[in-house]
């Protein structure tokens, strides 16, 4: 609701002219009423596709930023690679060697810290990550396809599917008064009219 309200705010000229001049918001304003089209307000406020998540994977991975997020990550976890691999953006398991040899490069230039966890980690907690992620992948996976989630309009299609998973669980939900009530409020309503007659 407050989103909705700066929102609509900034996107109306006299409104956000009022607001500069007093830094007062018009509660009963018509830009501030319900008619607004959410889909579109939320589409507009977070545009993001499958394609714009994997054009930042590919800038991303390789560049200085990943480098220090990697080094701060070995540095807040002590080289905790469990914890490490969780923190760094964009990583899976087919990224670790990569990392490894990442923070293997900066301990061997002095720039890091040699941690115990990170040089004498058994090859047993390796694979049980490896298991761990794999798994974790297959889920996301298969609830990204459950949810359509593969084109350019996957927020509307999430936004969508929560909606129908709503009408759902409220037409359960009045189906259920209906069974519950629905006969007895009949048998009731004679049995007030039947006191009322004595």
């Amino acid at each position: 609701q407050i989103l909705g309200k700066v929102y609509a705010v900034l996107s109306d000229e006299k409104q956000r002219a009022v607001y500069d001049e007093t830094g007062m918001v018009d509660e009963d304003a018509e830009a501030l009423q319900d008619g607004r089209d959410w889909l579109e307000y939320w589409q507009l406020l977070f545009k993001v596709t499958v394609k714009d998540i994997e054009d930042f994977q590919k800038s991303y991975k390789n560049s200085a930023e990943e480098l220090a997020d990697v080094k701060a990550a070995y540095l807040n976890f002590k080289g905790d690679m469990d914890r490490i691999m969780e923190s760094v953006m964009c990583a899976d398991y087919t990224d670790e060697p990569r990392i490894r040899e990442m923070i293997q490069q900066a301990i061997d230039s002095g720039e890091l810290p040699s941690f115990k966890a990170f040089v004498r980690e058994s090859k047993q907690k390796m694979m049980s990550r490896r298991r761990r992620v794999e798994k974790e992948a297959k889920e996301a996976k298969k609830t990204k396809d459950e949810l359509g989630l593969s084109g350019e309009n996957d927020l509307q299609a999430l936004i969508k599917s929560r909606s129908k998973d709503r009408e759902k669980e409220m037409d359960n939900f009045f189906a259920q008064l209906e069974a519950k009530y629905g006969n007895s409020a009949k048998k009731g309503g004679k049995k007030t009219s039947a006191k009322k007659r004595k």
